[in-house]
């Protein structure tokens, strides 16, 4: 009796079986076969990595698939410190007096942190990262969940770049300035620097009164979580962090602060592990449904991938 071996799918067969499941197209051929080419790359990667050994992450495809390290990071984060300089309006940090010990927080599962959204292929992450902080904030206090949108940040806050990068603490300000922000209803989203309507931006869905920053370390961190989701700035560069699938992360990030995400909880995974859960704007094909664990502890004073580095957080009534 003869026995037939599996062929092992080609490379060209697996990226075709990833564009269908993604909806992927191009422009033309020559533009598959390098997206094809650096599939293929990519492929290698996460083949070389599940070779390596047992880790406490899982790396996989996703609809980051096809890029580069330089188009990722370029197409997917947007962090940029703001266009002009401003004299600090934060108020006082106002969780200091809180316990170190502080018990484990998922504000998803309380309810108060919005769906899951894709900022597309533009770096917007600052905006997407400022209306979940916002939004929580507002869910926690009124007890009800409001959707708001990110085009009126990348339309109207004039100290950022819009789509090309943003600074978290310079949306706030627009906010408060601004008297509020919109919902979704009013101001959709359109993945595009467009000209600020001003009459949409009159519609106040959610206000505050201030934000305030967080001192750098991860216990001060968990202390601000542990009342509230804070928007941070992370590193996000490496590409194990780009094909970031399942488990609690602690491989490559990357070197320089570079994307804004939403710290949404902390606790322990099955394995004893601590970890912090982060909220991304990549869309739910992305990590654990769009969402991303990251080792607490164990790193440097401010975090794997810099995640106690910078972070900040709305306020409902000023605490000065």
């Amino acid at each position: 009796m003869s026995v037939r071996m599996l062929r092992e799918p080609t490379i060209a067969e697996q990226h075709q079986q990833w564009m269908a499941e993604y909806v992927r197209t191009y422009k033309d051929p020559q533009e598959k076969a390098k997206c094809q080419a650096i599939f293929g790359q990519n492929l290698r990667f996460i083949e070389d990595f599940k070779r390596s050994g047992s880790r406490t992450f899982e790396l996989g495809f996703n609809q980051l698939s096809d890029l580069t390290s330089e188009e990722f990071v370029r197409n997917h984060t947007g962090y940029l410190a703001s266009k002009q300089p401003e004299p600090a309006e934060t108020t006082s940090y106002s969780h200091e007096n809180l316990a170190d010990d502080v018990p484990d927080i998922d504000w998803v599962e309380e309810g108060v942190v919005n769906h899951i959204k894709y900022q597309g292929r533009f770096g917007s992450c600052w905006a997407f990262s400022v209306v979940v902080a916002v939004g929580g904030i507002v869910g926690i206090t009124s007890g009800k969940l409001s959707v708001l949108f990110e085009q009126q940040l990348i339309d109207c806050d004039a100290t950022s770049y819009g789509c090309r990068g943003g600074y978290p603490d310079n949306a706030f300000k627009y906010i408060i300035r601004n008297q509020g922000i919109a919902s979704q209803n009013t101001y959709a989203y359109h993945g595009m620097d467009r000209t600020c309507n001003a009459t949409k931006a009159a519609e106040h869905t959610a206000q505050i009164k201030g934000f305030a920053d967080v001192p750098p370390g991860e216990d001060e961190l968990m202390k601000a979580v542990s009342q509230q989701p804070v928007a941070v700035i992370i590193t996000a560069s490496g590409r194990e962090f780009q094909s970031y699938r399942h488990g609690v992360f602690n491989g490559d990030c990357g070197s320089q602060l570079d994307h804004v995400v939403v710290v949404v909880g902390y606790g322990k995974s099955e394995d004893g592990i601590n970890f912090w859960k982060i909220r991304k704007s990549w869309g739910v094909a992305w990590g654990e449904g769009g969402y991303m664990r990251i080792q607490r502890g164990g790193g440097s004073s401010k975090g794997i991938c810099g995640l106690a580095s910078e972070a900040s957080y709305p306020l409902l009534k000023d605490n000065t």
